[in-house]
């Protein structure tokens, strides 16, 4: 497992691993970066499902709870295809952009 660190942004990212193992890495890896807002780049997965990305829905709303970004990319499955807690986008610049909206509101109290 990679992680990259920008600030308060954690890119966290794997290489020739299956998702089961990539989600067992993540959980395990999270305390060193819940303090952080998260971006998952899945780019390195060649078939995901909506199914897949559910798998994230868990962590991804105890994380967002705690008030940080929690951001899935991957161009393989539409965010039309995954419940509205989970935020998914198709680039990472996309992701970026999220953050920087959300970090936005929260400093506004939205």
């Amino acid at each position: 497992m990679i992680f990259d660190r920008e600030g308060n942004i954690t890119l966290v990212y794997q290489e020739n691993s299956s998702l089961k193992n990539f989600l067992e890495n993540l959980n395990g890896s999270y305390q060193k970066v819940k303090n952080d807002n998260i971006i998952i780049n899945l780019f390195s997965f060649s078939e995901l499902s909506s199914g897949d990305i559910l798998e994230f829905l868990e962590l991804s709303n105890a994380h967002r709870a705690s008030k940080k970004s929690f951001v899935l990319v991957t161009d393989k499955v539409s965010y039309d295809q995954v419940p509205d807690e989970i935020c998914l986008v198709p680039t990472l610049q996309e992701a970026y952009d999220i953050i920087e909206m959300e970090e936005i509101e929260r400093d506004l109290d939205l």
